[in-house]
């Protein structure tokens, strides 16, 4: 039932190119859309024989409500390094000025992948406040008390990694254009290949 960060860490690092006063409504379609996913995973869950909301409903949680038992600091760091990581590569991956933008969907999924294995068993997996709140506003209780760590984590983490990629970024400008770094060399990319194929 976890649903994806994608969403959320995108419009965070869309808000380091964004004007401020953008941000809000990014912010705002985010908990809306988690409210709504966490409606209709509801819908759907209800219907299993023996369901009850006290199992957790895949909400975020540490201490007791964590899978595999980890303590508030263990979650705290885990969250803040996912995120501020998972940000770093999608700051980089959606660079127009950097990157292909095929690459970008391959690096970003693959990254949230390593990101669920990593962090399942110790919270659960937010690194998106919008996953953690659509949930625990379902499963209410201790998912409710303890949903602020998924807010503060993933956001410290989101405002450490925009910050550290651009100052690992705009220090070093790019030594040509990425025009001129994705053209092919004048004799193609095998050497003698367009000679060869003349003949």
């Amino acid at each position: 039932m976890a649903r994806s960060g994608w969403c959320w860490e995108a419009a965070a690092a869309r808000s380091w190119r964004l004007d401020s006063n953008e941000v809000p409504s990014y912010v705002g379609a985010q908990v809306l859309g988690g409210l709504l996913a966490g409606a209709v995973i509801y819908v759907i869950a209800s219907g299993a024989p023996g369901f009850h909301l006290s199992a957790g409903f895949a909400a975020n949680g540490y201490g007791p409500h964590s899978p595999a038992g980890y303590g508030l600091r263990s979650a705290l760091v885990c969250e803040v390094v996912l995120s501020c990581g998972f940000l770093v590569v999608i700051m980089g991956a959606t660079d127009a000025a950097r990157t292909p933008a095929a690459f970008g969907p391959i690096a970003i999924g693959l990254t949230l992948t390593l990101i669920h294995l990593i962090s399942i068993p110790v919270t659960n997996t937010s690194v998106n406040p919008a996953r953690s709140t659509g949930v625990a506003l379902f499963a209410g209780g201790w998912a409710l008390r303890q949903l602020w760590l998924f807010w503060v984590a993933p956001l410290l983490g989101g405002a450490l990694g925009g910050l550290g990629y651009r100052a690992l970024t705009e220090s070093r400008p790019l030594p040509v254009s990425r025009s001129e770094a994705l053209r092919p060399p004048p004799g193609g990319i095998i050497p003698g290949a367009r000679a060869r194929a003349r003949r």
